[in-house]
Order: C-alpha cells, then sequence, then structure tokens
C-alpha cells in the first residue's frame, strides 16, 4: 500500500512539474516560428468552453530552457501581429498557461513585453468605464468595460526575469498599458471583456 501511495505521489508530481499538456504541445509544436496560431472565436462552442477555462502557471524557474515556451512565446508575437491586435493571452489559442503579451504603449523603445506568471497585487478602490475595448475572440464588437485606472503587477519576462512595476494609462488616445494588462489577465481566468460592460455614467470619480 505504501508503494502505490509512494508511485501516486510520484506520478502527481511530475504532472504539476509539467510546463504543458500533450495537448498544448501538439497546438504549440504544429508550426514554427513564421507560423501564426489559430486564434479561438466565442462563436464556435469548443473555443467559447476553453476561453472560459482556469490556467495554471508553468515553471518560471526553466523560462529560458524550455524550447516549447520560446515557440510558443514567438507564434504569439506573430501572431498578434498579424492580426493586429495589442495583446493576446495563451488561452487565446488553446494554451491553459499563464502567459500573455501585452503593448508597452508607455514604453516605444520595448514595444511588447511577455507576462508569464502575472499577477496583480494592487490597484485602487475606483474604476473607470474604458471605451472602445475589444478583442480578437471576439471579432467585430466593441464596447466599454469596467476596468481600473491603474494596477501594481508582478511578473517574469521570456528570459526569465522578474518585474514588479505599477502600469498606468486608461486613454485611448494616449496611453491605455494598464487596460490591456487587465484585459489579457482576465483571459487568463476565463474572463472576457463582455462580463464588464459599462456605461460612462457609471465611472467612480478618480482620485489624483
Amino acid at each position: 500500500m505504501r508503494t502505490i501511495t509512494t508511485i501516486f505521489i510520484i506520478i502527481i508530481s511530475i504532472q504539476l512539474s509539467m510546463a504543458f499538456t500533450e495537448r498544448e504541445l501538439e497546438i504549440i509544436r504544429n508550426g514554427d516560428t513564421d507560423t501564426t496560431f489559430r486564434v479561438l472565436l466565442i462563436t464556435d462552442a469548443i473555443d467559447s468552453f476553453t476561453l472560459r477555462m482556469q490556467s495554471s502557471d508553468i515553471n518560471q524557474d526553466s523560462i529560458t530552457n524550455d524550447e516549447d515556451l520560446q515557440l510558443l512565446i514567438k507564434r504569439l508575437i506573430l501572431t498578434m501581429n498579424e492580426a493586429g491586435g495589442v495583446g493576446i493571452a495563451a488561452p487565446q489559442v488553446g494554451v491553459l498557461k499563464n502567459i500573455f503579451l501585452f503593448v508597452r504603449f508607455d514604453n516605444p523603445e520595448y514595444p511588447v513585453q511577455v507576462a508569464i506568471n502575472p499577477r496583480i497585487v494592487n490597484h485602487p478602490n475606483e474604476t473607470i468605464c474604458f471605451e472602445g475595448d475589444g478583442c480578437l475572440s471576439i471579432p467585430n464588437i466593441s464596447t466599454n468595460s469596467i476596468r481600473f485606472p491603474w494596477v501594481e503587477v508582478e511578473y517574469w519576462d521570456e528570459n526569465g526575469n522578474f518585474h514588479k512595476e505599477k502600469l498606468m494609462g486608461y486613454s485611448r488616445e494616449d496611453d491605455f498599458t494598464s487596460i490591456i494588462f487587465q484585459h489579457e489577465f482576465d483571459h487568463l481566468n476565463g474572463i472576457l471583456f463582455t462580463d464588464k460592460i459599462c456605461t460612462p455614467s457609471e465611472d467612480s470619480e478618480i482620485e489624483d
């Protein structure tokens, strides 16, 4: 009995340490760095179910050595750029892991940021009604969504570097980096922007 228990624990430990499932590896490896992913759409029943699932962390200790993770990142960048997006999350291509990209309007010298195992560690009590939110998985629809005007976040990048910073910006005409991060972070939790529809009259007053 003790032997069976030990084997069971070993199997569970191996599964927890795996970066990707077999299905996720199949998705990642079905093309090279010049191949875009198929973006999941809410108009497809199976896609919609997947988009509502919770993602899990990846092993941040092996970020730089994980060839599949690096391939995923490169293909995500290509997919986002060709689709004309400002962010994309791994669940949007069927990989339920906590990783996404977001465009840095606040940092033109480093326009695209990779966020691995991201966290929102602080935000204000007040919210704003961000105008014109949209999503690659919900084409041809744009509406307003409830967001925080700023967030303090933590994440690792593709080089294994840890980041802790405060993201600002909620103006589509100027800088809405904070909004993009929140939008993509929601994807990791199975939340879509259409779950947060608001009208400008619902804005809370923003304090300086």
